[in-house]
């Protein structure tokens, strides 16, 4: 049993360790600072830095577990939209993770609009999340199963906020689309266009152009998601995201992943570690709900019936979709 004196002297020991990360990071921008492990990790993004608290005490954080039997059926949820053309940007190695920006310039801006959404939004980047191992690299995971990779489609509230920075720390700011990755032979075509640019950006700071990208055309062929209120997944984690989770993957080839794990986190003179596994670990959701447009009442269709063996939970929207969430065995199936 913890006593007083423990509970005294471990508070302690964190203020000892506090005081000592931050003398060993003053005259280093925060930016630099932070990683995806050991001591300035994600355990610590909180602890360093006041302006990032909500990274260890905010309640509404990302990313989370998806639990099938805990979803809670949303009628009202509509089909998600994301406008159909093609847009030019560049894709950089930050030293954190890999992300496409829009160009500034774009005439025809990519809206998102739909889904959960009571506002619009405009397109404004793409990050890519992956592990130096096959078994993790997501952000987000489903019952306990984590994927490859995740691509996080971001945008910003541009009825509300001006830009992508402004809306960042808004309420109602920023959404998010996330799309997990399943290792397969054959890429999705638009994550094609990304991967191609990879050997040219294997350094922190390096950047190149990619023309004609359709972040539609990341998207697979399903109009079924899960929805809730979250974070940004790195500092300052700013609790102004809506979150959509694709219910079903886009696949990523080995030779892509290979790609992306062969990335550094530094620049050429110093290297320092691979790019790979930055992926913050899922957060407690604090009885949020998780929403979804998947109807898995089963009363509705006729024949079907759930194993109880495997304790499938069959999620039924139409004649073109049938997910199949094995929760007994922790995996995911699409089909």
């Amino acid at each position: 049993m913890t006593t007083i004196e423990d509970k005294r002297n471990i508070h302690n020991e964190l203020n000892l360790i506090s005081s000592g990360l931050i003398a060993a990071v003053s005259g280093v921008s925060w930016e630099e600072w932070w990683t995806y492990d050991g001591i300035s990790g994600p355990a610590f993004w909180g602890l360093i830095n006041p302006e990032w608290s909500l990274c260890n005490k905010g309640r509404r954080q990302s990313p989370v577990n998806l639990e099938p039997e805990k979803l809670l059926f949303d009628p009202n949820l509509r089909f998600l939209h994301i406008d159909k053309h093609r847009i030019n940007g560049l894709i950089s190695n930050t030293g954190h993770s890999v992300i496409f920006t829009v160009e500034n310039e774009t005439r025809h801006h990519i809206n998102i609009t739909g889904g959960p959404l009571s506002y619009k939004y405009q397109f404004h980047e793409i990050h890519i999340h992956y592990g130096l191992h096959d078994q993790f690299g997501s952000e987000h995971a489903v019952n306990g199963y984590s994927f490859p990779a995740e691509i996080q489609i971001f945008g910003f509230n541009s009825q509300l906020y001006s830009n992508f920075s402004e809306a960042l720390h808004k309420a109602q700011g920023i959404v998010s689309i996330s799309l997990l990755l399943q290792l397969g032979d054959l890429s999705n075509p638009e994550l094609r266009i990304l991967t191609e640019e990879l050997e040219n950006i294997k350094y922190g700071g390096a950047e190149m152009p990619v023309n004609r990208l359709s972040v539609r055309g990341l998207l697979p062929d399903t109009d079924y998601y899960m929805t809730y209120d979250g974070s940004t997944t790195a500092p300052a984690c700013y609790e102004t995201v809506t979150w959509i989770i694709i219910n079903k993957p886009i696949y990523i080839t080995k030779q892509q992943l290979h790609a992306l794990r062969r990335l550094m986190q530094g620049d050429a003179r110093h290297p320092k570690a691979p790019l790979g596994n930055n992926f913050r670990p899922p957060q407690p959701l604090h009885h949020r709900a998780v929403r979804t447009n998947i109807d898995f009442d089963l009363s509705k269709y006729p024949g079907k019936t759930c194993p109880s063996m495997h304790r499938d939970m069959h999620y039924k929207g139409d004649e073109k979709l049938d997910a199949v969430l094995n929760i007994g065995r922790s995996i995911v199936w699409f089909r």
